[in-house]
């Protein structure tokens, strides 16, 4: 197992400092054995304001930084990036308990992805464009408060950084205190990819010590988070008093029409690999499924046979194609609502309450597939976070989008169809930031960020840039 050597510390103004007095120490349980394999500190309003301070000192410099300047210093972060891939592989496993190779192509990779998409962008954005005689210029917003989740944690820490950077701002993040590893080593990757001090700093913490200092306090001009819209709601209403800029990333509900010329076999079975990757931890997986009543029986039994196909256990074993989930507070939860789908009447397809058989320890779910699944139902309408579908079947393409649309939330929604026009006329009519036709390969220069309760803001590439900066009108001429 890797060693960390600086859990017990922040990185504040280049440096890794001790955290302040009176900070206390959180066990990083991995979900795989639920045994402690280590201890991060937990900041306190003092070390997070430390860390603005640092990050407000070094804007003025570190903004008036040519493009060029910052294209470089993205290009090392990458280089560096990738000499630590294993590494941050590793911490991911071990903290959230993803299988090996998919911590390795997916969750590093997808940090990596991100780095590579802000470079791309920032080498085509125009920071100036002339309308008339009026110069319209965008700069840096200023000081980024950045909050990221769990599931995802290198995915949402470089979706956010890279962009941060490359319109000039300065940062704090705080990462999850859940799963904390792998944003300790991308510190060290800033650090030695000669990030300049003050540029990034990190504090690990909990929201109300630490997150409710970065949403609320004067010296920082935007904050982006990611996590759940309970929370979301709580740092928008923190953030409110100082007027900041607030991005946020949020819960998601997101539905699965399968239409009729669709190919029903592929797509309900590329459809619970969607849903059931990661765990079923991504709040933009397909996690209702919508079907024809009249093939609705056909489905259940496609998406119990490639539910059933799917291997859980340890993350270890090659074998494996999910983990457990995060914590016990997770199952937990999972656990209330599989046992909710069951007293509602809808039909247990496969799976169920209690641990996979052979898995006596660690937080593991059984893949499970519910059919028969009405909108009034709570595994219709309230975010799992877990492996478990929900197939609901329609009436016709107006109840399908009626059904699809039924729902606080509008991060993601999926559309299966054999023509892509008539995909497309389905996805118009979805409210839903993104929406994924015929399950394409992802694009991290697509606009990622939701409709309604799912949050505002767009991320990934220039769209993530744009949170970071400012409009200014230079309005007239010589």
């Amino acid at each position: 197992m890797a060693t960390y050597g600086n859990l017990g510390k922040f990185y504040i103004n280049g440096e890794w400092v001790a955290p302040s007095g009176g900070t206390s120490l959180l066990d990083v349980i991995n979900p795989a054995t639920e045994e402690s394999v280590a201890q991060v500190a937990l900041g306190t309003r003092e070390d997070a304001e430390k860390a603005i301070a640092a990050a407000r000192a070094a804007f003025p410099a570190f903004s008036a930084w040519s493009v060029a300047d910052r294209l470089a210093l993205l290009a090392r972060i990458r280089d560096v990036y990738k000499t630590r891939m294993d590494d941050i592989a590793e911490a991911i496993t071990v903290e959230m308990g993803a299988p090996d190779g998919f911590s390795l192509s997916d969750q590093a990779g997808s940090g990596l992805a991100h780095i590579e998409a802000t470079i791309t962008a920032l080498e085509e954005f125009e920071f100036e464009e002339q309308r008339g005689t009026t110069l319209i210029v965008h700069e840096a917003i200023g000081v980024a408060g950045l909050i990221t989740p769990w599931n995802w944690p290198l995915n949402q820490i470089a979706s956010k950084v890279a962009p941060a950077l490359a319109a000039g701002c300065t940062m704090v993040l705080k990462p999850s205190e859940i799963a904390p590893l792998s944003g300790i080593v991308f510190a060290e990757v800033m650090h030695d990819a000669g990030v300049p001090a003050g540029v990034f700093n990190l504090v690990n913490g909990d929201g109300p010590d630490v997150g409710q200092v970065l949403s609320s306090h004067p010296d920082i001009d935007v904050v982006s988070f990611t996590g759940s819209t309970r929370a979301g709601i709580l740092v928008a209403k923190s953030a409110a008093d100082t007027v900041k800029r607030v991005a946020q990333e949020l819960g998601g509900k997101s539905p699965n029409i399968i239409l009729a010329d669709a190919d029903l076999e592929a797509a309900v079975t590329s459809g619970v690999e969607g849903c059931f990757g990661n765990s079923g931890q991504s709040c933009d997986a397909p996690t209702r499924m919508l079907v024809s009543r009249d093939r609705h029986d056909e489905a259940l039994e496609i998406a119990k046979r490639a539910a059933e196909r799917l291997v859980t256990g340890d993350p270890r074993d090659a074998a494996t194609d999910l983990g457990p989930v995060i914590s016990q507070v997770q199952y937990d939860k999972i656990q209330g609502l599989i046992a909710s789908g069951i007293q509602d009447g809808a039909i247990l397809v496969t799976g169920g309450r209690d641990r996979p058989e052979g898995l006596d320890r660690g937080y593991y779910i059984k893949p499970t597939v519910f059919g028969g699944v009405t909108p009034q139902m709570r595994i219709a309408q309230e975010e799992i976070f877990g492996p478990v579908l929900a197939i609901m079947p329609y009436d016709s393409e107006e109840d399908a989008v009626r059904i699809a649309n039924d729902t606080v939330y509008g991060l993601a929604a999926y559309v299966q169809s054999g023509k892509i026009e008539h995909a497309r006329a389905i996805a118009r009519r979805m409210r839903a930031g993104q929406v994924h036709i015929n399950y394409p390969e992802a694009d991290m220069f697509a606009p990622f960020g939701g409709y309604k309760q799912s949050g505002n803001g767009r991320e990934y590439a220039d769209w993530g840039m744009r949170d970071y900066l400012e409009t200014k009108a230079l309005v007239g001429h010589g």
